[in-house]
């Protein structure tokens, strides 16, 4: 059992690794929100079982606080409320439960943020493509393999893995690093 721990632990260690590969790219995600929210805007984020986790995870910290004791930033998660997901999936298919509260709360420079670790959740699909109609910009986090969010999102955000598990740690790990470039550049 222990050298399974530390097998799990190394692959983590080695997928982070290779997260500083995309070093670039996280500054470029974060210079937009911050450009975003600079401009009164707000960020969306949107997913299923661990992706919906993190998506919820993220928002709360711009909601809420990552370091700092300062302004509320506005973020949504939109799994959030069952209602509407449930509504929305009975009267319409679950596959546009987000692209129904896209077309609802998402405006021109908003953010987007549909996360997917195989990049091809069909509800995530049609949200960013709503979103992206509707002027925002669009950012996918996704696995390593070749999906379709990467073909429509503004930004794809490949997790050098393909296993889930490896994955979500990696969104969960670019996501408190955009909370946090975020936080330091509107607060200091």
């Amino acid at each position: 059992m222990e050298n399974e721990i530390i097998s799990i632990l190394s692959e983590s260690i080695k997928v982070k690794e290779g997260i500083k590969e995309l070093t670039p790219l996280i500054r470029k995600i974060s210079e937009e929100i911050i450009e975003a929210y600079r401009n009164k805007k707000k960020v969306v984020l949107f997913g299923n079982g661990g992706s919906a986790a993190d998506a919820q995870h993220i928002a709360a910290e711009f909601v809420g606080k990552f370091y700092k004791d300062r302004a509320s930033l506005p973020s949504l998660a939109f799994h959030t409320n069952t209602s509407v997901i449930t509504a929305t999936a009975n009267d319409y298919g679950y596959d546009i439960i987000f692209e129904r509260q896209v077309s609802s709360f998402v405006e021109e420079g908003d953010i987007a943020i549909g996360l997917s670790t195989s990049g091809n959740s069909p509800n995530v699909i049609k949200g960013l493509a709503k979103a992206k109609e509707k002027g925002a910009i669009t950012i996918g986090f996704t696995g390593q393999k070749e999906n379709k969010i990467e073909q429509i999102a503004d930004y794809c955000l490949k997790i050098p893995s393909t296993d889930t598990p490896r994955i979500q740690e990696g969104h969960i790990t670019v996501g408190h690093i955009i909370c946090y470039l975020v936080e330091k550049e509107l607060f200091g």
